[in-house]
């Protein structure tokens, strides 16, 4: 029999369907403190978790017998994903469950920030004052509104601001156009159209790339009064930014479902009067919670008989049946694609994976992880191992696998990402037991471990280059740990930067604008 343990409170239609199968042992935690959580888990099977269970090191150890957890929800920020991996432990997700609750939490508050009806009902009710005049809004229809992200969310808010008669912008760089557009949607590929919108509001999955999208800069950009909803991710609007321009009435009024460090009972924006938060309520509406729970409970039961692992966001690496030179490569091929994927950002057309060796063996499996990689900044957790393949095909991305007909080591990988743009290519290879080396991309020759943050350089091959480039570092207080330059017969040469600090978009800039610089990109491995 199989031990389920629901670790945080889920919806009563999730305990339902678990409770009838009659092969399953059902544990509900969800009201054990989280110490005493730890003291219980070492003979579970399966564990349902949500955000209030931080899946960690002292989790996962707790859990010797864990084959499987699921999360009732989206996000896994609190999961340690690599930990579940290299235990074994397959990690999966509800992603859908929540949009359209997510989409209305939208609607309600691009329509408070329009109206301020939760400030006039509170002054009416809390103070008994009858101001009309105190609560003139503005109306949605004829605005513009700037859609940030425009998957399964976004795209659905497009079109029920449409029905306002708003005049919507979506940017994406990782959606065709035709998606917007048939929709009636504008598409810009200009992230400068969307700052020049009435209403902006943010769908994407929490990234490097899309924390702090909107900051300071941004928003000097943009119209003054705009007003900006985030009921995505905390983090994508910075928050001291929003602050400050809050205060200033450059942003006339926000509606922020989100918070970096939640809860936020205690942070500075809930002391402004031309901002309206809402402590993550998202997805918090009956059908939602029970979608979570119905969808989570049906998992952990697969889970638990070994038939399916839906929506898996991890493929475990601790498989005997698998040798760990394999293990190695794959996970190699997973950082060529994304680090391939950070260096040509325009939408994918294909993948191509090339082997050359023993690795030929595995092609499959290295295509998948090459799909996974080259995708995941661009889905986020909608990606895992079990759907890349799925998701590629879907958008009409041609994926395939070659031999290798120019390899310079025995046993070489390449991934390539091909875009309308370019394409961007990235070679590797093990060295002795467990050596990862990048030995090439884009034919410039280089040689560097895949891991941590880095600068890559495209740049005319004169004299004084390096020179400036490394001024521009050091000014900014940006330590070099590791610096490696490859060049081509045709002029030209490749820096890669591996640095000790992230740097910001001014930094990225002011490496683009030095003469001899073709470009500059900045990527995390």
């Amino acid at each position: 029999m199989s031990k389920i343990i629901v670790c945080d409170a889920i919806h009563q239609s999730g305990f339902e369907i678990l409770s009838k199968e009659s092969d399953i042992e059902v544990v509900d935690a969800s009201k054990t403190p989280k110490d005493e959580l730890l003291t219980i888990l070492g003979d579970a099977d399966i564990a349902i978790t949500r955000s209030s269970t931080a899946v960690n090191e002292a989790f996962l150890e707790a859990g010797k017998n864990l084959k499987a957890i699921v999360r009732a929800g989206v996000g896994v920020d609190n999961v340690d994903i690599d930990g579940c991996s290299k235990r074994g432990i397959i990690l999966m997700n509800v992603p859908t469950a929540n949009t359209i609750a997510a989409v209305e939490m939208t609607m309600c508050h691009l329509l408070n920030a329009a109206r301020k009806y939760v400030d006039s009902c509170n002054d009416l009710k809390l103070n008994r004052t009858w101001k009309r005049e105190k609560w003139y809004g503005t109306e949605l229809f004829g605005k513009t509104l700037g859609i940030i992200g425009f998957g399964n969310i976004g795209s659905r808010v497009g079109v029920r601001a449409k029905a306002f008669g708003m005049d919507v912008v979506a940017y994406d760089p990782y959606i065709e156009p035709l998606k917007a557009t048939d929709l009636g949607v504008k598409f810009t590929s200009n992230f400068e159209d969307i700052l020049k919108c009435d209403f902006i509001t943010i769908h994407t999955p929490k990234t490097k790339e899309t924390t702090d999208i909107i900051s300071t800069h941004e928003i000097e950009k943009m119209k003054d009064g705009v007003r900006l909803v985030n009921c995505a991710r905390g983090g994508l609007i910075n928050e001291e930014a929003l602050l400050e321009a809050l205060k200033t009435k450059k942003v006339a009024y926000a509606g922020i479902d989100v918070f970096v460090n939640e809860p936020a009972t205690s942070h500075p924006l809930l002391d402004l009067d031309n901002l309206v938060a809402t402590p993550h309520l998202g997805a918090n509406t009956l059908e939602s919670q029970q979608n979570i729970a119905t969808q989570a409970a049906e998992q952990a039961i697969s889970a638990s008989r070994g038939i399916n692992y839906p929506n898996a966001l991890n493929l475990p690496i601790k498989t005997d049946n698998i040798p760990k030179e394999v293990q190695l490569y794959l996970e190699l091929v997973s950082k060529m694609a994304y680090l391939a994927a950070q260096i040509n950002k325009a939408p994918i057309k294909a993948i191509r994976v090339e082997i050359n060796g023993k690795m030929m063996e595995y092609s499959d499996s290295a295509l998948t992880f090459a799909i996974y990689g080259g995708l995941k900044e661009r889905f986020g957790d909608s990606i895992n191992y079990v759907n890349a393949k799925f998701l590629a095909d879907e958008r009409g991305i041609k994926t395939e696998i070659i031999k290798s007909k120019d390899a310079n080591y025995k046993d070489q990988i390449s991934v390539n990402i091909l875009t309308d743009k370019e394409v961007s290519s990235v070679s590797g290879t093990i060295f002795g037991d467990e050596e990862a080396r990048i030995v090439n991309i884009s034919g410039f020759k280089t040689d560097f471990k895949p891991k941590g943050k880095m600068i890559l350089l495209k740049n005319k091959d004169i004299p004084g280059f390096i020179m400036d480039i490394s001024s521009i570092l050091a000014k900014a207080n940006v330590n070099i740990a590791d610096f490696r330059l490859g060049r081509n017969k045709d002029g030209f040469a490749l820096a890669v930067i591996l640095i000790d600090e992230s740097i910001d978009k001014e930094i990225l800039k002011q490496l683009n604008e030095v003469e001899a610089c073709v470009w500059a990109k900045y990527a995390t491995l």
